[in-house]
């Protein structure tokens, strides 16, 4: 249990008031708040006679037993909600007191309560909560009944509310009940007690929490007293004083004596204002904040006993003021688009040259003339209505205008001075082909078609931008394409290739030729020669050449050995030119006179197998029919080796 006297705590969390006797008039601060306390894991046992149930520390007590915890959870069978947090405004880790009713009725919380002010009314309250959920125990469990007392010390009945069944909800809501009473004179000690009226079985089982003692009175009604509310929002422009005031129920208090204070933290803690005695108080203009304002009042020394004064209702003063910002200085170039900026408040208002007038934070001014030079307002309003204002001068300077020379070409390799004029700084990209990019006539040395791009500053920071395209001419590259072989009276196919810009081509020499201004084109030379592709650029990029050779057999050539052991060396029979004669028949015997080797047209040299395997080493005879009217067969031996 922990006491509080000095603390004052708003009841403000999620719940209901039940259909009890609580105070109607104004209260103070709580004298007493049990809030049983925060911390980690299960809170410690109560203090020897408060209760008469046996304490645990686990979050599902049994019948009987009570806990402290500030989360209780997955309780017989689920039956029970999840209980995760107390019912104490900003109290982290807080405890409730969860209960478990034992099965016979009678007090399951009794405590005595010192310190109250002698003959004075109080509201005495305690949120509770049913934890059992409504389907449990078939949707029949057993709600709890309680009764909140508070007696003298010798037990004589100061007041008592009952709370009837509480209801098993959905999700389950804490719920206030209590009463008030007036304390005894002399010794004002009290004893509260709770009483579980509920038989045992399923169901009965609770949680408690903020047991508070606050005085109870007269009603106190503090406004504003020109606006007539609790509640205003003052400029701090305006520099106003603004008159506080508090009306009490007439006829409560013999010699009533008052007290204003202020609070900077919405209520948490107040401080009294020195002199602030009667039932008015002249609020003086202060800086921007907000300030909350009550007053007290109590029956003549009793202002100083927080166990007997009243508080009313609280007033609060908003004091707000934007602070208008803009930009302190502006300028722009002719003809371009200047935005203007301002912060500082919620809605702006700008007045400028040639009628310039706009509502929004960051307006722009497009395509800018020297009529629009000079200075501009900017009225800055919050959402409270007040207002600031500054301004900003702007400046219009003369446009930057860029001249640039015309699209160049150059060979490739070779490199072209660009040109351009208008600025007093340069800027050249891209950089990597330039001797230097930030000069007005650089080198450029390109490997490809390249479009510079440049910006120039004038003297005042105006810029402007334009391009050069520098194009590179493709030097002439030949390529005659492979060797070729024929024989004797067979035409050949060459096939030539050219690269780059504006390129003319030939063939050299012209004899035995078809075309030589074809790149494909057929040669018939009447033995082996080498021709020449002629590339020559139109444009004065040079020339290339690249030879092709041409191979013409005039007898067929067959080798009388081969070594078919894979080290890529002699590893095939190769006959040359047979390829040329595909009617062709090609046949090899071993010396038993066997077919080993049968080939038509010879697609492809022998590598020394039969039927996929390799033969042994030795010699070998052959016979080809070249299958034309004037060439013999040829005869003759092979020999394999490894």
């Amino acid at each position: 249990m922990k006491t509080a006297p000095f603390l004052f705590i708003l009841l403000l969390i999620a719940g209901v008031s039940a259909n009890a006797q609580l105070c109607s008039g104004s209260l103070g601060d709580p004298v007493v708040h049990i809030t049983f306390g925060a911390g980690s894991g299960a809170g410690p046992a109560l203090p020897p006679g408060v209760t008469t149930y046996a304490y645990t520390p686990s979050s599902c007590p049994n019948d009987g037993q009570y806990s402290l915890q500030n989360l209780s959870f997955a309780c017989f069978g689920q039956s029970w909600h999840t209980l995760a947090g107390d019912h104490t405004p900003n109290d982290a880790n807080g405890y409730y007191m969860l209960v478990n009713a034992s099965a016979t009725p009678g007090d399951f919380y009794v405590d005595t309560i010192r310190g109250l002010c002698p003959n004075t009314n109080y509201e005495f309250a305690a949120w509770v909560k049913n934890v059992l959920k409504p389907e449990a125990c078939g949707s029949n469990g057993i709600r709890p009944n309680l009764t909140f007392s508070v007696e003298t010390v010798t037990g004589t009945v100061l007041t008592t509310v009952n709370s009837g069944d509480l209801p098993a909800e959905n999700p389950a809501f804490w719920r206030q009940y209590g009463a008030f009473f007036v304390s005894p004179p002399g010794t004002p000690e009290v004893v509260i007690r709770l009483r579980n009226n509920a038989p045992g079985g399923c169901g009965n089982d609770l949680a408690l929490d903020d047991i508070t003692f606050r005085p109870c009175g007269a009603k106190i009604t503090a406004t504003v007293a020109a606006a007539d509310t609790s509640f205003i929002v003052a400029c701090k422009s305006a520099n106003k004083s603004y008159v506080l005031k508090a009306d009490v129920t007439p006829g409560v208090y013999a010699n009533p004596n008052y007290q204003w204070q202020i609070s900077m933290n919405g209520g948490t803690t107040w401080t009294d204002i020195p002199s602030a005695n009667s039932n008015q108080y002249l609020r003086p203009p202060s800086d921007i904040g907000q300030y909350t304002y009550r007053m007290l009042v109590a029956d003549g020394p009793n202002l100083n006993n927080i166990s007997c004064r009243l508080a009313s209702n609280d007033i609060t003063v908003v004091v707000s003021q934007p602070d208008a910002q803009v930009t302190n200085y502006v300028f722009g170039c002719y003809g371009s688009t200047i935005g203007l900026y301002a912060a500082g408040g919620s809605f702006y208002s700008w007045t400028g040259p040639s009628g310039f007038t706009s509502n929004v934070q960051g307006p722009e001014l497009k395509n800018v003339q020297f009529t629009n030079t000079g200075w501009y307002k900017v009225k800055v309003t919050d959402y409270n209505g007040c207002a600031d204002e500054d301004s900003t001068n702007l400046i219009i300077y003369p446009a930057a205008h860029v001249t640039v020379g015309p699209t160049q070409s150059v060979c490739e390799g070779g490199s072209v001075q660009l040109r351009a004029s208008g600025g007093t700084r340069y800027s050249w990209s891209p950089a990597a082909t330039l001797s230097n990019d930030t000069i007005p006539n650089p080198i450029a040395k390109p490997n490809d078609t390249t479009v510079y791009k440049l910006i120039i500053f004038n003297e005042y920071g105006c810029f402007d931008t334009a391009s050069v395209r520098v194009n590179i001419w493709r030097k002439p590259i030949a390529d005659a394409g492979p060797d070729r072989k024929t024989r004797i009276g067979f035409p050949a196919t060459i096939t030539g290739k050219i690269a780059g810009n504006d390129i003319r081509y030939f063939w050299t020499p012209l004899q035995n030729i078809d075309q030589p201004d074809r790149l494909v084109t057929k040669v018939n030379p009447p033995q082996s020669q080498f021709y020449y592709l002629h590339a020559v650029s139109n444009l004065g990029c040079g020339e290339d050449i690249d030879t092709v050779f041409v191979k013409v057999y005039d007898k067929v050539l067959i080798p009388n050995i081969f070594s078919p052991n894979g080290d890529g060396i002699n590893d095939t029979w190769v006959i040359e030119p047979l390829e040329f004669f595909p009617e062709s028949v090609t046949q090899v015997m071993n010396r038993y006179g066997q077919v080993v080797y049968t080939s038509s047209g010879y697609p492809k040299p022998w590598d020394g197998t039969s039927n996929g395997k390799p033969l042994p080493v030795g010699v070998y005879y052959y016979v080809i029919d070249l299958r034309t009217n004037n060439e013999p067969k040829l005869t003759g031996s092979v020999t394999i080796i490894r």
